[in-house]
């Protein structure tokens, strides 16, 4: 009896001793390492490789052309190969507190960081992403406050004909309580879906953060999928896991201002099924890129819905050649817009945004009609980055 006790710890102690093993084995290279001073390493074991490459959002950008203008993309960066294949590259300079994204290029064949389970999609483009912790960057992390609820639901759109998902962000004691809440609808840019927001955007974490310090009102945030022919996000949808894509030929297939037009159908859902205060003074809408002008031609054409309105890094522009109801009379609806006084209309841009100059001549319209705005301007360009930050910056401002 005690022979079998023994083997019987014997093989238990040989089976543990395999399973560590596959557990350990290859043990983990560190990269992304970020040091005390905030320079930061990057690390990837490629033995066989002739050329490995870095790009990421925190390297210098260089200017591309691209169809609608010149675009600020990341610049690539050569590692240094070192002792048994690994190859490493150092920032040069402390990172500034910030969500960065980057990936490796392998004899030029893009990869992720195999050490770095962290990844974010952002239409058909994968990347691995870090925080560097300080100052604004601080309100993207997980922190040590109450948190809010993501919930994704589907909802009916009888003008789409379809039924289609969303994203719904309620805060801290909504579950628990039975006060109504605000409402703040944030829309994607174009390829984005209604997953774009709550990863990217980082909205969850930034809500709960502002709304722990007091700075932000509590409010719920939907965010909806803008994409007129499509019901959900690329593999939430019965269309299963296709290849996210900005096919021009999808967005023909939408009816001209079906997202715009069918929006009250959002709004009705959302206080159908939510504890809501239902009225304009408590809706507010912003959106990113095509986001924003989606949010500036939905507030016109219904002008009595949201009295917060916030456009990022986007707005719409008088189309003579369109006949859709919705973008017609562009200054006459932004007219009765802005005689009915809206609490907040607000615009923000970076300085190297290649929709920088439509976002200025928009601006210019305002100013000839005497429509009152705030205005924020940063640096760089057409980036989440940004987009964050005007998040911060404009959910503050919100049902005060």
């Amino acid at each position: 009896m005690k022979r079998i006790t023994l083997l019987s710890a014997l093989l238990l102690m040989c089976a543990m001793t395999f399973a560590q093993q596959a557990l350990w084995e290859g043990i983990p290279v560190v990269s992304p390492e970020i040091h005390g001073d905030n320079t930061v390493t990057f690390r990837l074991k490629a033995p066989k490789a002739v050329k490995v490459q870095l790009t990421g959002d925190f390297l210098p950008p260089h200017t591309i052309e691209t169809p609608r203008g010149e675009y600020d993309a990341p610049e690539i960066v050569d590692m240094k190969e070192g002792k048994d294949g690994m190859w490493e590259y150092t920032t040069a300079e402390p990172l500034d507190p910030e969500l960065y994204s980057y990936s490796f290029y392998v004899d030029g064949l893009k990869i992720m960081d195999t050490s770095n389970v962290y990844m974010i999609r952002d239409v058909a483009t994968v990347t691995n992403v870090f925080i560097i912790s300080g100052d604004r960057a601080d309100l993207y992390k997980v922190n040590k406050v109450p948190h809010g609820t993501v919930k994704r639901m589907w909802y009916n759109s009888p003008t789409l004909g379809m039924d289609r998902r969303l994203t719904v962000y309620t805060p801290v004691g909504y579950e628990n309580g039975k006060k109504r809440y605000p409402v703040f609808y944030l829309l994607h840019g174009a390829g984005g879906d209604e997953e774009a927001w709550i990863a990217l955007g980082r909205t969850s974490q930034i809500l709960d953060n502002l709304i722990a310090q007091g700075k932000a009102e509590p409010m719920i945030v939907v965010m909806t999928n803008g994409n007129a022919w499509q019901d959900a996000a690329p593999g939430e949808s019965p269309k299963g896991f296709i290849i996210p894509s900005m096919n021009p030929n999808e967005r023909a297939s939408a009816p001209e201002g079906g997202f715009e037009f069918s929006f009250p159908e959002i709004v009705k859902f959302v206080e159908n099924n939510f504890r809501t205060l239902s009225n304009k003074k408590h809706r507010a809408i912003a959106g990113l890129s095509m986001g924003g002008f989606h949010s500036c031609s939905i507030s016109k054409y219904y002008p009595d819905m949201f009295d917060y309105v916030g456009l990022f890094s986007g707005t719409a522009s008088k189309n003579d050649k369109s006949t859709c109801p919705v973008y017609t009379d562009f200054e006459g609806k932004l007219k009765t817009q802005f005689a009915k006084q809206p609490a907040l209309y607000f615009i923000a841009c970076g300085n190297r945004d290649f929709v920088y100059k439509s976002v200025t001549d928009f601006r210019h319209l305002l100013d000839a009609n005497g429509c009152k705005y705030e205005y924020l301007e940063t640096g760089e360009g057409h980036i989440w980055r940004n987009w964050r930050i005007y998040l911060t910056e404009f959910a503050p401002k919100l049902f005060k």
